[in-house]
């Protein structure tokens, strides 16, 4: 049976308001509800690293949603942070940061990582998957033609791959392409099913 069948009984609730997630799990025959946007402060405690960072912010999302699941209800969370040299990348609060966190990339490798939540009424389940990401070096005017034409300040390090950016800039990928857009989907795929399975 395919896991779209094995999910006919259940509701799985995206907790999502990333229409890359929405299309990664729509592309992928995977049934959801969209849920209402809620209120998750994202933030995290300073002793965590970098690469326990989404796995930790995934389920904070998951315990600040705020309606109670239902029997067959699963809730999936989810958190994306793109890290150089130990540090966290986050959502550029304007031009001018977005600029520099692309101009801090451009030459370098960094890495990608997505952690992600499923829940339900008994059980929490967190998993996270990573990528490494090369940005052959760009230049200024480059820089400003993606900032300027796409306005990636929704995004984790100021760039999503599957825009110009990704096409004219990224040399490779060690990893899940798709980790990088937002959502590891067939990690995703994978670990849905072993927690139908094991319910």
């Amino acid at each position: 049976m395919l896991l779209h069948e094995k999910l006919a009984p259940y509701r799985l609730l995206l907790a999502s308001q990333s229409p890359r997630r929405r299309e990664l799990i729509a592309g992928c025959g995977i049934p959801f509800t969209l849920t209402a946007k809620y209120d998750c402060e994202e933030s995290f405690p300073e002793g965590l690293t970098a690469e326990e960072v989404p796995a930790y912010l995934s389920r904070l999302k998951s315990e600040a949603y705020p309606e109670p699941l239902g029997a067959q209800d699963i809730l999936l969370t989810a958190d994306t942070v793109v890290i150089l040299e130990g540090e966290v990348l986050g959502k550029p609060h304007d031009r001018g940061e977005a600029i520099e966190m692309l101009k801090r990339l451009s030459g370098n490798r960094h890495t990608v990582i997505t952690g992600v939540t499923l829940r339900d009424q008994a059980r929490t389940h967190t998993f996270a998957a990573r990528s490494d990401v090369w940005f052959r070096p760009l230049s200024v005017e480059e820089i400003a033609h993606y900032i300027d034409t796409y306005r990636p300040y929704d995004k984790a390090g100021s760039y999503g791959i599957q825009e110009w950016i990704g096409y004219v800039g990224i040399e490779r990928i060690d990893g899940s392409f798709y980790n990088v857009m937002g959502l590891p989907i067939q990690k995703l795929y994978v670990e849905l099913e072993k927690f139908i399975n094991e319910a």
